[in-house]
């Protein structure tokens, strides 16, 4: 590293790209591509360093480098390669008409799949009807650009009749599915809508085992069952159909063979990641929403706007700690630790994204192994948290948590903490340890037990199932109160008014709201021990 060599430099650059060490790579790269340098190679390493950066996720970066290579060696024989990079740096930067402009400046027969594959990719995260109509006078002979558009209209429920004509002459040019586009008609109002339940209820398995291992679907299903008692109360009738999807994707794809199930108003499921990707897309192509309950993997409902995630995503998890970090606390510094999970990785890469979005400054963000105190020791290691604005510890495991409550006592600082609420319940650590510190919790499925909605379902569920409701009954019977209602006031494509509208208290957790556009609950309960009650940091209307 560091060499005075060029070629040194050149082939490290190259050897830290494979590794996925882009920031390296990058560090080696840039003084060979200097204007002063005078590497023979200098058009390849720019181009190598533009690549690195797109993949760090350094879009301006990696466009800088690319206008310079365009513009210094016009001739460079894989010049090509250099316009198809900046097409995806320039829709990574929500800029389409320049990344089309850069596809369209490809030679002929070059990169024509690459090309074709980067606009299925890209076109349908277009979410402005105005960009997309403006798009299509720019580049009217642009197939993909056309499918998507058309797809736009009949999947994301921005067809109007005003785009009738439109819609028919797309699909008479490009000779598209007619059926296909044929958008679904916008159901006038009715007084009692068809709710499908796809769960795996594994009915044909009897067994104890099978019955406690599945006990959080049953629960979830009577939630789903009162809260339709109290929708029929209010006059706003639904009808659940409950379908046993099982534990593998076979059975579900058998259920959604079924033809009465493309008449239903609402999906609500499943659980299991694989069988939810198949019933997004039927949801999708169908042009019914469909909730998931538990899953709280954001990947899962990009892109379709028929899809949605009732929980808060992690990464909006981290969004909205990171917010309240940056409006709470002094400092603008922060040390981010993870577990090496994908959900808690996801956790710590969006919390750092976010917080340096607002004008903080992450100091370290690193990844640990719970389980081996090496590990841990070296999370920790170099670390003077009495410098340290705040620290972020992204882990549900018991370990992390004695761990870093003795780091903290051993350093004798008292800096802000933010972690999951699951230490609360973590029996190696007292309440009193948590209170007499600075700590929030990201706590999704606060309950208040005060809240009169909450003693109110707490003593009609009990009083029906003769057990107190788990956090999977109280999930989903505000999943389906909260979306039972949107189908009475606004008919089964009701994406627009959720969009418009921000997050609101709910009947038992704390809030739900989908604004923007946004396709997983936007509303995280943060919470802090006072007293040795958990309080509600950010409640509905204060964020």
């Amino acid at each position: 590293m560091g060499s005075a060599d060029p070629e040194t430099r050149y082939r490290n650059g190259k050897t830290l790209i494979d590794q996925t060490r882009y920031e390296l790579a990058m560090q080696e790269l840039e003084p060979i591509t200097a204007p002063a340098s005078t590497f023979a190679r200098k058009p390849e390493a720019a181009y190598l360093y533009a690549v690195a950066a797109s993949r760090a996720k350094k879009w301006a970066e990696a466009e800088q480098m690319l206008n310079l290579l365009r513009t210094e060696y016009p001739t460079w024989p894989a010049v090509a390669d250099a316009f198809f990079l900046q097409a995806q740096v320039s829709f990574e930067q929500s800029e389409p008409d320049n990344a089309l402009r850069m596809l369209s400046q490809l030679p002929a027969g070059k990169l024509e799949t690459e090309r074709e594959n980067m606009k299925a990719v890209y076109l349908p995260r277009i979410r402005d009807k105005a960009a997309f109509q403006t798009l299509l006078k720019t580049y009217p002979e642009d197939a993909a650009l056309a499918r998507a558009y058309a797809d736009k209209l009949v999947l994301s429920g921005w067809y109007t009749e005003a785009d009738k004509p439109v819609l028919d002459q797309l699909v008479a040019q490009y000779a598209l599915d007619k059926t296909r586009y044929t958008p679904r008609p916008r159901a006038v109002k009715k007084s009692s809508y068809n709710v499908g339940v796809l769960l795996p209820f594994e009915f044909d398995d009897p067994s104890w085992e099978k019955q406690r291992k599945n006990q959080f679907v049953t629960d979830l299903y009577a939630g789903l069952r009162l809260a339709q008692d109290s929708l029929q109360r209010e006059g706003r009738s639904l009808q659940l159909f409950a379908y046993d999807t099982g534990a593998d994707t076979l059975q579900l794809k058998q259920v959604l063979a079924l033809p009465e199930l493309a008449s239903m108003d609402m999906l609500i499921g499943p659980i299991y990641k694989s069988g939810s990707k198949i019933l997004a897309r039927y949801a999708q192509q169908h042009q019914i929403v469909c909730i998931n309950p538990l899953s709280q993997d954001g990947e899962l409902v990009q892109d379709n706007p028929w899809h949605y995630l009732f929980e808060p995503s992690t990464a909006t998890q981290a969004r909205q700690a990171a917010q309240m970090a940056f409006n709470t606390f002094t400092s603008r510094t922060a040390v981010v630790l993870y577990e090496d999970t994908k959900d808690e990785t996801a956790f710590g890469l969006a919390y750092k994204t976010a917080y340096e979005a607002l004008g903080g400054k992450v100091l370290a963000l690193r990844r640990v192994n719970p389980d081996l105190e090496e590990s841990m020791a070296a999370g920790f290691a170099g670390l003077d948290l009495k410098t340290v604005g705040h620290l972020v510890v992204a882990s549900d495991h018991r370990k992390a948590g004695t761990y870093t409550l003795g780091q903290l006592q051993a350093q004798g600082v008292r800096v802000p903490l933010i972690t999951y609420a699951s230490w609360l319940e973590n029996p190696r650590i007292s309440l009193s340890q948590l209170d007499h510190r600075d700590v929030y919790f990201v706590f999704p499925h606060h309950i208040d037990k005060t809240a009169p909605g909450v003693r109110r379902f707490r003593q009609l569920y009990t009083q029906r199932q003769n057990l107190p409701p788990s956090v999977f009954a109280f999930t989903g019977f505000e999943l389906l109160y909260y979306f039972g209602t949107q189908l009475h006031q606004y008919g089964p494509a009701f994406q627009t008014n959720l969009s418009a509208s921000g997050p609101v208290s709910g009947m038992v957790f704390q809030g739900i709201g989908y604004p923007g556009g946004a396709r997983d609950n936007q509303y995280v309960p943060l919470t802090k021990l006072e007293r040795l009650e958990v309080e509600v940091q950010n409640p509905v209307g204060t964020r």
